[in-house]
């Protein structure tokens, strides 16, 4: 998370605050089956950071922008993204009638693989011209999360009625249709509002060429 005794220090909280969550996480969860299906992504994506920080290293922003999504999938863990606390009584006040939890986690879905995608496309030179990198950039962001759903789908497939609360539908028959809408929101205000940003990090990212694979 970038060079000398401050890269340390913020490798060391983005360490502290990813186990910690995860540690609440796990605490009597509301269903552990559920709980699990949850976190594995952010404990899959927090050993590919670790075995890729030192042939690969990301910009701090990435590193950040990723820790997100796993204290999402924790809290969503912890919980089911149906029955989050603090959206229960957002819901109450806004007069949603379902949780809406769901389409925080989607819309993060979208954001952070839009910012991984634009590193990985600029630094290995993929694409040439911004204007078909961003057209790219949110396509992978949609692809990644139809492939979610399809995860979903095989997962309640699967396991029958315990999936339900992995699945946090709440009965809406457009969900699954609204979650991609959401991620694909994510992905152009990540580019929109990042970019500028991300550019000037990439440029202070002082590191030897990675050459393609």
């Amino acid at each position: 998370m970038g060079n000398g005794r401050g890269g340390a220090g913020a490798g060391v909280v983005w360490i502290l605050i990813f186990l910690g969550v995860l540690v609440w996480s796990g605490l009597w969860p509301k269903d552990r089956f559920i709980w699990l299906l949850e976190v594995a992504p952010a404990i899959i994506a927090a050993f590919i950071l670790a075995f890729t920080y030192k042939r690969f290293p990301l910009t701090p922003l990435l590193y950040w922008l990723i820790l997100v999504p796993s204290v999402i999938l924790m809290v969503g863990g912890h919980y089911t993204y149906a029955e989050v606390p603090l959206f229960d009584r957002i819901g109450e006040i806004m007069g949603w009638g379902r949780n809406n939890y769901d389409k925080v986690g989607h819309f993060a879905q979208g954001f952070i693989p839009a910012m991984v995608a634009r590193e990985i496309l600029l630094r290995l030179r993929v694409v040439k011209g911004r204007s078909w990198m961003n057209f790219f950039i949110v396509c992978i962001a949609l692809a990644i999360s139809a492939f979610y759903e399809l995860i979903e789908w095989w997962v309640a497939v699967a396991s029958g009625d315990s999936s339900v609360a992995f699945l946090g539908t709440q009965g809406y028959e457009w969900d699954t249709q609204s979650d991609m809408c959401y991620a694909m929101v994510g992905a152009i205000s990540a580019l929109l509002v990042l970019g500028r940003i991300h550019d000037r990090q990439l440029y202070r990212l002082k590191r030897a060429p990675v050459a393609a694979p």
